[in-house]
């Protein structure tokens, strides 16, 4: 079965990664957001209880 020969398959996976790795990934990382986010004051919610009507 071809499938349970890993001999290209997994040089192929290996290379890849490494390809990733080493290349792809820290030049998308350099990649600023357009978007920053702001540091905001967190609100704080104010919880009022719900008075059901049957009571």
């Amino acid at each position: 079965m071809p499938q349970l020969n890993p001999n290209p398959w997994f040089f192929i996976m290996v290379m890849s990664w490494i390809t990733f790795s080493l290349i792809l990934q820290p030049k998308t990382l350099s990649f600023t957001s357009m978007n920053p986010p702001i540091n905001k004051n967190p609100m704080s919610t104010k919880n009022t209880p719900w008075t059901w009507p049957w009571y």
